[in-house]
């Protein structure tokens, strides 16, 4: 698979890209960054760290993009901390980012071979909001659109009612699930059902004392400990890097449906909310088509052991 990750780098994004990277048969054309977790300038220096981190500096391009949403103000999240990687202090990279807007990349490398390039967008969609905006044939020329973000009608990570990358911009999110992409919806109800790894996972990866499984448990320790206060137990969280293990290995899903995505972008309590229908809407909605397949459940036992064959 040839993969670009649009990221908002911090904690669990990483992981991802070590996915990305570490995958037999995957191959990371380049990583864009958006607007989200952490200041804009750290998430790129966190990209390009785990970049290096990983082997693989100098190889896969990291391309700057939107530094704030498209309407409303950015709010960072606090669940990394504040450098988005648990205080890890990770050496500079020797690698820069490249001159190009990350939605100008984004277009040129889709458009150039139709088709062929799958993008997973883990951070908010303002990046590819903007892309399509620009050049609007790149819904139909991505190959497949993997989006974390939102909620299967339920609670989110934010708000009662919102998943962060939604209600940070759901603007954007509105555009992209209107835009016509073939789009795989990765929810945060999905992650709190498929993706936790628990006490007893997690001490496998720590036993497992590798530079990389190192990493993990140095960029995860905040996390965890914002998982355990929340929910009462230890656990880490991995909405992004679960996504796109999906979209590498697709046996990894269980259960899915197709469905009608739909975003809040006025409500006062429930701005950012995804509002996801059945196919048929009846009457009342016959505009309404659906856009988007919905992962219900994912394989964790599978998940898990791709995650320790990237870190080993």
């Amino acid at each position: 698979m040839r993969l670009i990750i649009d990221t908002d780098t911090a904690g669990d994004d990483t992981y991802s890209l070590l996915l990305a990277m570490k995958t037999p048969g995957s191959t990371l054309e380049a990583v864009t960054v958006c607007v989200g977790n952490v200041p804009f300038d750290q998430q790129v220096e966190n990209a390009l760290a785990t970049i290096e981190a990983a082997g693989f500096s100098g190889k896969i391009p990291v391309y700057c993009g939107a530094r704030r949403p498209m309407v409303k103000p950015w709010e960072a999240s606090t669940m990394h901390g504040n450098d988005g990687m648990s205080g890890a202090n990770l050496p500079i990279a020797r690698q820069r980012p490249e001159t190009m807007h990350a939605v100008d990349a984004i277009i040129e490398k889709v458009m150039a071979e139709p088709g062929e390039i799958d993008i997973l967008a883990q951070a908010p969609l303002t990046n590819i909001a903007l892309a399509v905006m620009k050049e609007p044939r790149i819904a139909k020329a991505v190959r497949h659109l993997w989006i974390m973000g939102g909620t299967d009608n339920s609670v989110g990570n934010i708000t009662p009612c919102a998943e962060y990358n939604f209600f940070i911009d759901p603007e954007a999110a509105k555009i992209v699930f209107e835009a016509g992409f073939n789009i795989t919806l990765s929810t945060w109800t999905l992650t709190m059902r498929s993706s936790l790894f628990e006490a007893d996972q997690l001490d496998e990866i720590f036993a497992m004392k590798t530079p990389l499984s190192e990493f993990y448990r140095k960029v995860s320790a905040t996390p965890r400990q914002t998982a355990e206060a929340r929910y009462g137990r230890p656990i880490s969280t991995h909405p992004d890097s679960l996504t796109c293990a999906m979209a590498l290995n697709s046996d990894l899903i269980e259960i899915a449906r197709d469905a009608v995505v739909r975003i809040e972008t006025a409500g006062e309590i429930t701005r950012g909310f995804s509002a996801v229908h059945p196919p048929v809407l009846g009457n009342r909605w016959p505009e309404f088509k659906v856009n988007a397949r919905v992962v219900e459940k994912a394989s964790n036992t599978g998940f898990f052991q791709m995650m320790k064959r990237a870190l080993a």
